[in-house]
């Protein structure tokens, strides 16, 4: 009997046991059933808290620690995720672009005040120029990288000042925005394209002479299409119609060295294109009776790039890349020369001491073509053959042409040997996604430069690809608001002064070797002989 009781008791707890387990388990279910859609936004609530107790409000230039997760983006200004869907946050305007753009600009500021503050970090762990210079004493550094690494402390060294720019004409300055700057051989003169609010562009010639005084200013003359002002006026008027667009520039030596420049011009409707070579004796400070040089003007539709062969085997031939072809022409003889690719040129450039172009295709490609050789079909006139991952847009020959250096869509950066036919080198940091940027390389002072669509300037050592600095933008940045610059150790001539010239929106600056600096004084003493 007693045994019997106890088995009965037994039961009766684990039948109540079940019953209670199951009831809970009922519970837990009709609950989650009703709080099931509220379930995720407790979730990020919570994560919400849990960020905001953890840590106190951070500033948009930080990067947020918080983690990514999908659907969701955190904005470290306001601490909390919010939701990507649509429609979700339309009382909220912030976007994650809008996050990025606010990150890019108050890293911009933040680069602008260390500029401003001299607070800049040398390019090498441990360069100064006192260890250079002892190195030098000591005979560790070769005349060659002793040179190098003293340039690339003076870059370190450069400040940017603004630029008067005075004008003849005073309705020319300040009322149109830089849309190119190129420089010519000797540096003293700096052709401008400047958009115009009605559409089109207006040109002009910088002379950079005036650099080296104290009041840094520049003279500007506007063309003849604006002013109006010659009796030559009418012929430019029919050559430069109001709606075209420059897609390249570059300078011509027809008469004379740097004696014209030729622009590409891109037709827009009924317009069509042409590629026009512009007498530089325009832009000068003239008698108005004094006669211009020669003008000519051919036309071609969708001109993308040009370049000038200064070979004499190839005596007044400038090239164009057009949609699929290359067409070479005798700027004096009108004759034509074409050749078939499977890509859009978009960058070219002639060598010296053999008439070879060089060119950069949208496919990615880069190629040669000797100019002696007739038109062709297929690729047999191709020498050489170089390959890109994205469209090239720009090329440039090192002095003793055995190295091209090629930049591309995907912002990379490459030094390629002909020879071997093969990358040695890759230049890193670089941005750009869609835009056409030209590439400067300085092989006096080892250096290279280049402008990325995110608006900054970058300078590399050409040696190593060393990144030696980054120069912010003095505008915010924005897809019409990207730099043109122009690099030289002699900006106004062979006594001129060294830096970097710098054209955006209205303004024009100058990055000198600030002769007040410290770093400016000890690397000029150092420029003084060795014993």
């Amino acid at each position: 009997m007693k045994r019997n009781n106890w088995k009965s008791k037994e039961n009766e707890e684990w039948s109540s046991r079940r019953q209670t387990c199951n009831l809970n388990y009922h519970r837990r279910r009709t609950h989650c059933s009703f709080t099931g859609r509220y379930e995720q936004e407790e979730l990020w609530n919570s994560l919400n808290a849990g960020t905001s107790n953890s840590r106190s409000t951070s500033n948009v230039c930080h990067s947020s620690p918080a983690p990514e997760l999908p659907g969701f983006y955190y904005d470290p200004e306001k601490n909390r995720y919010f939701r990507l869907l649509p429609g979700h946050n339309n009382y909220n305007p912030l976007t994650k672009e809008s996050l990025q753009n606010k990150e890019m600009e108050c890293k911009r500021l933040k680069l602008l005040e260390e500029e401003e503050k001299q607070k800049k970090k040398t390019s090498r762990a441990g360069l100064n120029s006192s260890l250079v210079l002892r190195k030098r004493q000591l005979g560790l550094l070769s005349s060659t990288n002793y040179c190098r690494l003293v340039h690339e402390l003076k870059v370190n060294c450069m400040q940017r000042r603004k630029v008067e720019i005075q004008s003849p004409d005073s309705s020319v300055t300040g009322t149109n925005n830089f849309k190119l700057i190129v420089a010519d051989a000797a540096c003293e003169r700096i052709f401008t394209v400047n958009d115009v609010e009605h559409g089109g562009c207006k040109y002009g010639i910088i002379n950079l002479s005036g650099l080296g005084k104290d009041s840094l200013t520049v003279e500007m003359y506007d063309n003849l299409y604006f002013t109006n002002r010659k009796s030559f006026s009418r012929l430019f008027f029919l050559a430069f119609p109001s709606m075209l667009r420059v897609n390249s520039v570059c300078w011509a030596s027809l008469t004379h060295q740097d004696s014209h420049v030729l622009l590409c011009l891109m037709g827009i409707a009924e317009t069509p294109g042409c590629a026009s070579l512009l007498p530089a004796s325009l832009f000068s400070n003239s008698n108005p009776g004094d006669q211009p040089g020669m003008l000519c003007s051919f036309k071609i539709s969708t001109a993308w790039s040009c370049a000038w062969c200064l070979n004499p085997q190839a005596d007044n031939c400038f090239s164009t890349g057009l949609m699929r072809r290359v067409l070479v022409t005798n700027a004096m003889t009108g004759h034509r020369q074409t050749f078939g690719t499977s890509s859009d040129v978009l960058a070219q450039q002639f060598a010296i001491q053999t008439p070879v172009l060089y060119n950069g295709c949208r496919s990615g490609e880069v190629f040669s073509i000797d100019i002696r050789q007739r038109s062709r079909r297929g690729h047999s006139w191709k020498a050489v053959r170089l390959f890109h991952d994205s469209a090239v847009t720009s090329v440039r020959l090192l002095q003793a042409e055995y190295y091209l250096m090629a930049a591309d869509m995907a912002g990379k950066i490459k030094l390629w040997d002909l020879r071997a036919v093969k990358c040695v080198k890759q230049y890193e940091g670089h941005h750009n996604e869609h835009a056409t940027l030209p590439l400067q390389i300085n092989e006096e002072e080892g250096l290279v430069t280049a402008v990325g669509q995110d608006c900054y300037t970058r300078i590399w050592s050409l040696q190593d690809a060393n990144l030696l600095r980054i120069i912010p933008s003095p505008h915010p940045a924005s897809r019409d608001s990207i730099p043109s610059v122009v690099f030289s150790s002699r900006l106004g001539g062979s006594q001129g002064v060294p830096g970097l010239l710098m054209a955006v929106k209205q303004d024009l600056y100058h990055f000198s070797y600030n002769s007040d600096n410290p770093c400016y004084l000890q690397t000029r003493a150092m420029d003084s002989p060795v014993l």
